[in-house]
């Protein structure tokens, strides 16, 4: 790994930043028009999928739950066989094409381009995470945080850059044009990557399964899963069990539970765990639930805000460089990102900062913090969805409350996503860490997929009701962040010398 340093940092963060960056440029080039393709009138100019609000948004819970679920077995594979280096670039490749199916524009192959870009996201997203980790193996805590929001930064510029860029294309010229411009920048990243490879860890090629028996094993089990998977989605093409989205929502919803369930126990049970190593795990469960919790709120962006902009915001500011007089609904996208890149240097020096000063929030108290923050959003929403329903047909808000929204829930995730990302590197027993960091990204497929369910009863046909809806969510935020600060210590406790 060389010597040469990013801003201080290990050389090889530069070039993660840079390869997440374009692969989140893809991902939330292609989440800012998906809800709005859906949804869109299946003719006129550019047409869309016809969806009702409600099977759109149980679609777009679903597609992000999987993406974030499949980080599990994405992490066995880089374990087990691959190395994390090489799933990072076999995932890339899935999901250009992926995204590359979604252009085509035929209605089933779009679907299947969904599933295509879940099985890439699942062998990138957890591996390249954890390969930031391995930089800070031999460096202060501290140092690793500031790292890690670093990193988040990377993700937050290619986020920021997509819906400006990929939603102006999508919803002004054309749905598939956007999608295949998203494909085409992941390859960028992909080259990007492979140049500047002598940078990332020595250890980033490692698998465990060694002996030829071993990696027999391993590969049988993968391409058995992969059979079985295969099969599932042929069935549901060839419509032997029907595809009511709300339906299946909530079937994969209690799946994913018991898979983390099944995950954790067999950790605890066989995973032949120290004692300072099971506190560790039982640190991560905790996080799980914290994580389920704040993405439930945080991923309505996508899907209630997204329709939110589109239906009930004035956007005719720079409307007059488009023909309807409206700058596209998939701009306010920009908004969360924009502010993570302006905020994460911020937050990276406060936390280094503090630490200096030994005055550093513990990791449970940086939940707490993001999570009461993502109900204080809610707040904010809930009076502009007042507004527009004391005011009558064809109120509009004005966009700050949008952004408003977006920065209190930019603060909250910056104070529990960087930090859980790089806690359950610190917390997991080396030999899982890339399957423990599956595990906190199976909590934020869990808090997707409620996004998603809870989205369907926020849309333009259920206004009257989203104003309590709203407060429900930020009561649920404030309680469960509150809990998480009275337990901060005793959370700390089991944390052992990890800070």
């Amino acid at each position: 790994m060389s010597s040469q340093t990013f801003f201080g940092h290990p050389r090889g963060l530069a070039t993660l930043f840079f390869t997440e960056m374009w692969e989140r440029f893809t991902f939330y080039g292609m989440r800012s028009l998906l809800v709005l393709f859906m949804t869109a009138a299946v003719v006129g100019g550019n047409p869309g999928l016809g969806l009702t609000e409600g099977e759109a948004n149980a679609i777009y819970g679903l597609y992000l739950s999987c993406v974030y679920l499949f980080s599990l077995p994405g992490g066995w594979v880089a374990d087990r066989l691959t190395g994390q280096r090489n799933a990072v670039i076999a995932g890339g490749v899935i999901i250009a094409l992926g995204n590359f199916m979604l252009a085509v524009g035929e209605r089933t192959l779009f679907f299947l381009g969904l599933v295509v870009i879940v099985l890439g996201v699942g062998l990138l997203k957890p591996n390249i995470s954890a390969m930031v980790g391995k930089l800070y193996d031999h460096l202060p805590s501290a140092r690793r945080d500031a790292g890690f929001s670093i990193f988040y930064m990377g993700i937050n510029v290619g986020a920021v850059m997509a819906p400006l860029l990929v939603g102006t294309i999508g919803e002004k010229i054309s749905w598939q044009a956007g999608f295949a411009g998203a494909g085409i920048l992941m390859l960028l990243g992909l080259v990007q990557f492979h140049v500047m490879r002598s940078t990332l860890p020595p250890t980033a090629d490692d698998a465990s399964a060694k002996t030829p028996e071993e990696r027999r094993k391993a590969w049988t089990a993968l391409f058995t899963g992969l059979g079985l998977f295969a099969a599932l989605i042929a069935s549901a093409v060839v419509g032997l069990f029907d595809l009511e989205p709300v339906a299946i929502a909530e079937k994969v919803g209690v799946a994913i539970v018991i898979i983390a369930a099944f995950f954790f126990g067999y950790v605890f049970l066989f995973g032949k765990l120290t004692s300072d190593e099971a506190k560790r795990v039982s640190v991560i469960l905790v996080l799980f639930f914290g994580a389920a919790t704040f993405f439930m709120g945080f991923e309505l962006a996508g899907s209630t805000f997204n329709l939110f902009a589109r239906d009930f915001t004035d956007r005719s500011a720079f409307g007059s460089f488009f023909s309807d007089g409206q700058h596209p609904a998939s701009w306010y996208q920009s908004l969360n990102p924009l502010f993570v890149v302006a905020f994460s240097p911020v937050f990276a020096a406060l936390w280094v900062q503090l630490g200096r000063r030994n005055l550093e929030p513990s990791i449970p108290a940086k939940f707490a913090l993001g999570l009461i923050q993502m109900g204080l959003g809610f707040v904010v929403i809930a009076w502009a969805a007042h507004i527009v329903v004391t005011g009558g047909d064809g109120t509009r808000v004005l966009p700050v409350w949008l952004l408003l929204t977006y920065l209190l829930h930019t603060f909250g995730e910056l104070c529990l996503s960087p930090i859980g990302l790089s806690a359950v590197t610190k917390l997991a027993p080396p030999r899982f860490v890339s399957q423990m960091m599956g595990t906190w990204f199976a909590g934020t497929a869990l808090g997707n997929l409620l996004s998603g369910l809870i989205a369907g009863h926020l849309g333009a046909d259920d206004i009257a009701s989203a104003p309590h809806r709203y407060l429900m969510i930020f009561a649920l935020a404030l309680s469960l962040g509150l809990l998480m600060a009275i337990m901060a210590k005793p959370i700390k406790r089991l944390m052992g010398s990890v800070r």
